[in-house]
């Protein structure tokens, strides 16, 4: 169906809007949550009397007390979820995928390779596919016992899936389809790893038995990854405004594999800070 460029202009202006906002709210609670464990770790190493680990906060104008509870309990209110906020950032993504770069038929570049439009959709959205397959067999691998090695081996992978797109897709296109699988690696955390996992911790209390630790532990490992992610995930969303120094660039995918590196590193300082 043919629309016209106003239709067009508006559509992708309302998608990117909502997409940023949705992007903040998931972006903000990750890192609020990844601050705060870190947080009551800290408290709950120097804590002596046995007492719960608790952080306190002041914001606007209240204070906040979060204490963290070393067994599960259910209390008598109101258990908050953080899910959507992922669902709709991955979801308008994902539409503004189809629209600019599908649509708008900005996936192909002679100069790089032949391909038809259709193969050019294929191989990106092979792309997002096959990354969460690749990402969430190696994270089920003995291999996440360490965290150098697992990072390693991603890394080289990531920076493969780099090399191969901005050499057959168009450089602009390669860098959005990279930050892309990297979302939908990021929602398919929450959706398919971190959800399930505390909805059976939570069906393990109410039936009176002890929730599965491993659960737990995987959930949280599986939020770190994407804690990480999204730094590199956010850059390759604003490259597109910088050509001449990013995709436009003869080495445009040593570039983006320095600067998902460099994305890596804040994210570390970040989570600590």
């Amino acid at each position: 169906m043919d629309l016209s460029p106003y239709v067009v202009e508006w559509m992708n202006l309302f998608l990117r809007w909502f997409h940023v906002f949705a992007g903040i709210l998931w972006i903000g609670s990750t890192y609020f949550f990844t601050w705060l464990d870190g947080r009551l770790t800290e408290e709950e190493a120097e804590t002596k009397d046995g007492n719960p680990a608790q952080v306190w906060m002041v914001h606007s104008g209240g204070f906040y007390v979060v204490e963290k509870q070393k067994t599960a309990k259910l209390l008598p209110k109101r258990l908050h979820w953080f899910r959507w906020e992922a669902a709709f950032t991955w979801l308008s993504g994902i539409l503004l995928l189809g629209l600019v770069y599908y649509k708008g038929k900005l996936l192909v570049d002679t100069d790089v390779r032949e391909l038809s439009h259709l193969q050019a959709i294929a191989i990106g959205v092979g792309t997002l596919i096959v990354g969460w397959i690749v990402y969430d067999l190696l994270a089920q691998t003995p291999l996440v016992k360490s965290q150098f090695a697992f990072a390693t081996v991603c890394y080289l992978l990531l920076v493969g899936v780099i090399y191969g797109l901005t050499h057959t897709l168009s450089a602009r296109a390669a860098y959005i389809h990279v930050g892309g699988m990297m979302g939908t690696i990021m929602a398919a955390n929450v959706w398919m790893r971190i959800l399930p996992a505390q909805r059976q911790t939570i069906a393990a209390v109410k039936a009176g038995r002890d929730p599965d630790a491993k659960l737990a532990a995987g959930a949280k490992l599986r939020s770190k990854h994407n804690s990480f992610m999204v730094i590199p995930v956010v850059f390759t969303m604003v490259s597109n405004h910088f050509p001449a120094t990013t995709y436009g660039d003869k080495y445009n995918w040593i570039i983006l594999s320095i600067l998902v590196l460099i994305g890596w590193g804040a994210a570390k300082i970040v989570r600590r800070a």
